[in-house]
């Protein structure tokens, strides 16, 4: 017989409730009147005085003073009690519910199985039903429940802001500033929360809240907890799921429904341009309302593949997640990798997905490969040089693109004088490529450089049909140079 195979003892779990003697189950006092030796989680807790007596009571506040993080407090009460448990029964009480916001709960659990110790539950009422009071809603309405301990480590809440949170442990003000500042990344500053203390006691108060002051009341404790009610008004990313996923139904929109990935690609080009006009008249208002297109095409591009069996949202966003993190070793392995530019990021970018293309394909691949021939021309040519100087493809300084371009031009003249179309065309595209690089090396963006050309060519053209209107006369009425001087005219005015 293995040592693992003679523990057959009992580690009773007892939930105390939220604090009041009166809200103890007749079960529980049973069990704690019968148990030898009682391990409290903590003493500071509104039953413990008035617990049966007669067994011995241990506490292990002790154990949360002599360590700096949770996690060793939590393994080293486990520890406490798998070796209590070898040598006889024992109960461990703790507050509220064994399996609501009990992190030892389940570490006990996964021990006792692999010491052949059994655990036996008995539930209490945890803070959650006297908050459900408090606050007047049903748990069953899609209210969430969180850790704020988890919340502290996060940069965005795991929240859908159509339904409301209910977030524990905000036993002090540092971790009330932590939660405050990732509940902030969905939520308005001036959003009205509720700091909840003392649930379930008599000592209960209520304390409504803008959000971002949260960390401000004096009388946050270990008794205290958030709720953050629903933001409302449609604002989750599952409620727009819903209403694609309705319109693409067979009671929905005919033509949603006759929609494929095929004929959606011009809707997709269109929205994704209409929200960098956004960006580029510096409209956040506009911009707010573009990316909401934008992501209509996503999400209508992604029901489709749930329709036709291809894939599913979690299926797009389970691979950009472990792309991102894969990508960002820097960031979330700093151990391993560290930078120190913007430039080393993304040389480590591309290193990481040549190897996963290399590791996927099994086969050679260009580093050019990766630039979708679909992106419009001027962008394609700027990638490819990018990534062309990224190995040292470049000429060593900027005079060898200046005399490149001599050199093209020289050819397009030629071309030009040869009468041959098709060489023309292929010179005149050679010129254009290197200009895209010489732009490359004063670092302008060549698309938005000529985007940018074409709207100033926009709004002096609209001077001069203006000029010609206010005339009464037709263009043709008109010489080329008395149309320059309205062009001209235009230029002085700033357009």
């Amino acid at each position: 017989m293995s040592a693992r195979q003679l523990y057959m003892t009992t580690i009773t779990i007892i939930g105390l409730g939220p604090g009041d003697i009166d809200d103890l189950s007749r079960k529980a006092w049973r069990a704690l009147e019968q148990a030898k030796t009682v391990y409290l989680r903590t003493n500071q807790h509104g039953c413990v005085p008035c617990l049966p007596k007669g067994a011995e009571y241990r506490s292990f506040d002790d154990v949360y003073n002599a360590n700096d993080t949770f996690e060793t407090v939590y393994d080293t009460i486990v520890d406490t009690l798998i070796t209590a448990a070898k040598a006889g029964d024992i109960a461990y009480a703790v507050p509220g519910d064994p399996f609501v916001g009990e992190a030892t709960t389940q570490k006990l659990i996964s021990r006792a199985k692999a010491e052949n110790i059994t655990i036996q539950v008995i539930n209490g009422i945890s803070y959650i039903e006297p908050m459900l009071q408090l606050i007047g809603y049903d748990a069953q309405n899609g209210l969430q429940i969180l850790d704020g301990l988890d919340l502290v480590t996060m940069h965005h809440p795991p929240i859908n802001p159509d339904y409301p949170a209910i977030i524990g442990q905000i036993y002090n003000r540092l971790v009330a500033s932590d939660v405050k500042l990732t509940l902030m990344n969905q939520y308005p500053d001036e959003f009205q929360v509720m700091l909840i203390h003392g649930a379930g006691t008599s000592a209960v108060h209520v304390e409504k809240i803008p959000l971002h002051q949260i960390d401000h009341s004096e009388r946050i404790g270990i008794t205290t907890s958030l709720y953050v009610p629903a933001l409302g008004n449609m604002s989750s990313f599952e409620q727009f799921q819903e209403i694609v996923a309705h319109l693409r139904a067979p009671e929905g929109c005919p033509w949603d429904r006759k929609q494929t990935h095929k004929t959606l690609i011009k809707y997709l080009l269109e929205e994704a341009y209409e929200a960098i006009q956004a960006i580029e008249d510096d409209d956040p208002q506009e911009l707010a309302k573009e990316l909401g297109d934008l992501l209509l095409q996503v999400v209508l591009h992604t029901q489709i593949a749930i329709d036709d069996g291809e894939f599913y949202m979690t299926d797009v966003l389970r691979h950009i997640n472990a792309k991102m993190i894969r990508r960002h070793p820097h960031v979330w392995k700093p151990d391993e990798v560290s930078v120190d530019s913007a430039e080393q990021v993304v040389t480590n970018w591309e290193a990481i997905k040549a190897k996963e293309k290399a590791d996927a394909n099994g086969q050679f691949e260009s580093m050019l490969a990766g630039v979708p021939k679909s992106m419009p021309a001027l962008m394609v040519a700027t990638q490819y040089q990018d990534r062309m100087a990224r190995v040292g493809f470049d000429w060593s300084d900027v005079s060898g693109v200046v005399d490149k371009i001599r050199e093209e031009l020289d050819e397009v003249l030629q071309a030009q004088q040869a009468g041959d179309a098709a060489h023309l065309q292929e010179e005149v595209g050679d010129l254009f490529f290197v200009m895209v690089n010489w732009a490359r090396w004063m670092k302008i963006d060549p698309e938005l450089a000529l985007k940018k050309a074409n709207e100033k060519v926009f709004r002096r053209f609209e001077y001069v049909e203006k000029c010609v209107a206010q005339s009464g006369k037709p263009f043709t009425a008109f010489t080329l140079q008395e149309l320059d001087e309205f062009w001209n005219a235009g230029k002085q005015l700033g357009l």
